[in-house]
C-alpha cells in the first residue's frame, strides 16, 4: 500500500485494509518504530487501545546509546532541550559514598544520563512521527489475528467497528501483558520479584547536587533519588506493602529511614505517585514467523540502572532498519539475525538488572555489611567504575 493512503486512513481514524507493518502499542517503542520506519520511507499502521494521554511517567532515564540511535530521527535534540543532564551515578550507604560512576569519560557524544519522564519522551516521539506524516489510531484494540508465511490477517476493534487489516508484518509493542505475544503463543519465562516498588515524582528540598542520581543502601531497604526537569525529583524504593498512591508522608518516611542522615531531604509536594510489582522475564524468541516483539512485550526487568525504556527503544530503531532492508530486499534471514541479537541483549540486561536488584535488596545485616565493603573496595578501582559506566550507558549494545 502506498504511504499516502495509509497516512490518510490512519490520520482520519479509519483503518486501512492493508499495510506493510501493523504495530500494536503506541508507547515509546511503538512510536519510535513507526517514526523510524517513516524516516526510511515506509508507512505503518500504529494502534493503541488507550486514549491519548493515558500513559504514566514510570520510566525516566535515557542513556547515551539511546540518544545515539535516536539522533538520526531528530528526537535527541528535543530530548536534550527538555531533560536534565546528570553525569554522576553514586551508590551510598546513607551519608557514606560507596561507589561513584562518572559518565564524563564514556566513548559517546552524550556523556551523561538524561533524566526525562516517559510521557515526555512519548510526546517528542509522537511529534516527530506526525511531522513525518504518521499518526496513532486510538483507541483501537487488537482482537485477534491469524498468521501465515506471507503475513497476518488481524481483527482490530475501534469505537466504530471491528475491521480486518492485512499486514506483511505484525509488531507487538504492547507491553508486559502483550496480546500479540500471548496470541502468538511465544513463551515469556521468568518470575515476579517479592517486593513492591513505590515511585513518586516530588518537589523537595534535597541536599545532594542535581548532577547526581543517588542509590542508597540501608538496613531498611533501597531508595533511589534522581533529579527531573522543572525542579522535580523521582523517588523509587522497595517496600513490603504500599498504598495505591503513596502519600507525601509515606514517601517522607521511606526517605528518612534510608536516605541521608546528617542533612535529610524534605518533600514539599507529591506531583504523582504509584506502586507496582516487578517481573524479570524474557520472551523465548522476539520473532515467530511474521510476528515480532519489541520493548516490554519481549523483556521486562527491574528498574535498577534505568535500562528498560532504553532497551526497548533500541529494539525498535534496530528493527526499523532491519525491516526496511527486508521489505526492500526480500531476505528474511536478517530478521532472524536481528531476533537472535536482541534476545541475547535482553537476556543480558535482565540478568544484569537482577543482580543489581538482589544486591540492593539483601535482608541480612551481615550480608549488607559484606556488600557495602565489597562495593567500596570495587569503587576505588578506575577500571571497575569505567566498565560500570559503559554498561549502564548501554554502549556495550552497539
Amino acid at each position: 500500500m502506498h504511504n499516502g493512503s495509509i497516512r490518510s486512513a490512519a490520520g482520519s481514524g479509519a483503518l486501512p485494509a492493508t499495510t506493510d507493518v501493523l504495530i500494536v502499542g503506541a508507547g515509546p517503542t511503538g512510536l519510535a518504530l513507526a517514526a523510524e520506519l517513516r524516516r526510511r520511507g515506509l508507512a505503518s499502521l500504529l494502534i493503541d487501545r488507550q486514549a491519548a494521554g493515558a500513559n504514566t511517567s514510570r520510566a525516566c532515564v535515557v542513556h547515551a546509546r539511546t540518544l545515539e540511535v535516536l539522533a538520526p530521527l531528530g528526537v535527541t535534540d528535543d530530548l536534550l532541550a527538555e531533560g536534565a543532564q546528570v553525569p554522576i551515578f553514586r551508590i551510598r550507604d546513607r551519608d557514606h559514598a560507596l561507589m561513584t560512576v562518572d559518565f564524563g569519560k564514556i566513548a559517546s557524544p552524550y556523556r551523561f544520563t538524561l533524566m526525562i519522564p516517559q510521557n515526555r519522551v512519548e510526546a517528542h516521539l509522537l511529534a516527530h512521527l506526525e511531522t513525518l506524516g504518521g499518526s496513532v489510531v486510538r483507541p483501537a484494540e487488537l482482537v485477534g489475528f491469524t498468521a501465515s508465511a506471507d503475513g497476518v490477517v488481524a481483527q482490530v476493534r475501534t469505537a466504530e467497528a471491528t475491521a480486518t487489516v492485512r499486514a506483511r508484518w505484525l509488531i507487538g509493542a504492547d507491553g508486559m501483558h502483550s496480546a500479540v505475544r500471548e496470541q502468538a503463543g511465544i513463551p515469556f519465562a521468568g518470575a515476579a520479584y517479592p517486593q513492591t516498588f513505590v515511585l513518586a515524582d516530588v518537589r523537595m528540598d534535597w541536599p545532594i547536587s542535581r548532577r547526581e542520581v543517588s542509590l542508597f543502601y540501608s538496613p531498611a531497604g533501597l531508595v533511589v533519588v534522581a533529579p527531573l526537569p522543572h525542579d522535580r525529583h523521582r523517588i523509587v524504593a522497595t517496600v513490603d506493602e504500599a498504598p495505591d498512591a503513596p502519600s507525601a508522608a509515606f514517601m517522607q518516611a521511606v526517605l528518612d529511614a534510608r536516605g541521608p542522615v546528617t542533612e535529610p531531604g524534605r518533600i514539599r509536594e507529591i506531583v504523582w505517585s504509584s506502586r507496582f510489582r516487578l517481573h524479570h522475564r524474557v520472551a523465548k524468541n522476539p520473532r515467530k514467523g511474521r510476528v515480532l516483539l519489541v520493548g516490554d512485550a519481549a523483556h521486562v526487568h527491574s528498574p535498577a540502572g534505568g535500562q528498560g525504556m532504553n532497551t526497548g527503544l533500541q529494539d525498535s530503531v534496530s528493527l526499523a532498519e532491519t525491516l526496511a532492508a527486508t521489505l526492500q530486499g526480500g531476505d528474511e534471514a536478517r530478521l532472524d539475525a536481528w531476533a537472535a541479537r536482541r534476545h541475547r541483549i535482553a537476556a543480558d540486561v535482565v540478568a544484569f538488572t537482577d543482580r543489581l536488584t538482589r544486591m540492593a535488596t539483601m535482608k541480612s545485616r551481615a550480608t549488607q555489611t559484606v556488600r557495602n565493603l565489597a562495593m567500596a573496595s570495587a569503587g576505588r578501582l578506575p577500571p571497575v567504575r569505567a566498565a560500570l559506566a559503559n554498561r549502564l550507558a548501554e554502549l556495550d549494545a552497539r
